[in-house]
């Protein structure tokens, strides 16, 4: 990561006191919180988008009911 880039953000009143209790009691800055919360955010965002994109590519695929992939599997050994 680069240098770390400044910003003035405006956070809830709610949040904020949350932020500031989870950071003393985690030893952290409100900007690791802040940090930290962000990278989660964007890492689900990232697996959203995958699945996204693996909807769009498999849309054209047969569709196979639910009873059909139980049989199949029961035929197989599966369950």
């Amino acid at each position: 990561m680069g240098a770390a880039k400044k910003s003035t953000i405006y956070v809830d009143p709610d949040m904020h006191r949350a932020a500031r209790v989870y950071a003393a009691g985690e030893d952290l800055s409100i900007s690791d919180v802040i940090n930290k919360a962000l990278a989660a955010y964007f890492s689900d965002m990232e697996e959203d988008l995958e699945d996204i994109k693996t909807i769009k590519r498999r849309k054209n695929e047969p569709r196979i009911s639910m009873e059909k992939v139980l049989k199949k599997m029961k035929a197989d050994g599966v369950i």
